[in-house]
């Protein structure tokens, strides 16, 4: 399938050098408010961008170590700058979950994966289970042609015993949400070690996607950054 510049597994081929994939996509509808691309006219098709796994983390520690001095959130620009450099050459517009005003990131990965919240409010996936991320995105002003996709089988339906809201000291999600300063409080308190150096409780508690998920001190790498530690 031809995209821009080129197809989808040039596009993809280019990702993978960053431990990148590419996690579906679908055209906007006539009546959608779609985001601009850089001339102004209304992108017509997106591709999401994202990780399954770690696999990015060794691209992303030689990038780092590489770097003259400390960068606020190093793994939004170093994404950034990787899914841009992919956009520019296949002349398509690289957007990121961290843009302002906000992109809506969750309700497009869902829409290109067929996904569903989890407990958590991280997507849950059938091969990954919560052990994936989206990155960014690549808008085109062409239409693509991307299988539909299929409602996935939600883990979570299946799962009777919810480890994953009964593993957190401070009971952090509940029917009421993610009680986001209790969580906060025990990862930068004195309790909080195990948090700190092993990531969330809760999310390492599911039973799915165990193969995937990131090891130690990539989870530490996140959580230090959610507490701003």
């Amino acid at each position: 399938m031809i995209v821009a510049r080129g197809t989808i597994e040039e596009i993809a081929a280019a990702l993978a050098a960053f431990g990148l994939i590419l996690r579906g996509g679908f055209n906007f509808a006539g009546d959608e408010a779609a985001p601009a691309r850089p001339s102004g006219a209304l992108a017509k098709s997106v591709l999401l961008v994202g990780q399954a796994g770690a696999a990015p983390w060794p691209h992303f520690q030689r990038w780092l170590e590489n770097q003259p001095q400390p960068i606020a959130d190093p793994l939004d620009t170093w994404s950034r700058e990787m899914i841009g450099a992919v956009a520019r050459q296949f002349d398509a517009r690289a957007v990121s979950p961290s843009d302002r005003p906000y992109l809506p990131f969750q309700q497009w990965a869902m829409r290109a994966e067929g996904l569903k919240p989890s407990p958590l409010g991280i997507l849950m996936h059938p091969t990954y289970g919560l052990w994936h991320a989206y990155r960014g995105a690549l808008l085109f002003e062409d239409e693509i042609s991307v299988p539909e996709p299929h409602e996935a089988i939600h883990l979570c339906d299946l799962c009777v015993e919810k480890p994953c809201l009964k593993s957190c000291p401070v009971d952090a999600y509940s029917g009421q949400g993610f009680a986001h300063e209790a969580c906060l409080g025990h990862v930068r308190g004195p309790l909080g070690a195990p948090c700190r150096k092993g990531g969330c409780l809760d999310r390492n508690a599911c039973p799915y996607g165990t193969s995937y998920r990131y090891p130690p001190e990539v989870q530490a790498f996140h959580m230090a950054a959610f507490a701003r530690l």
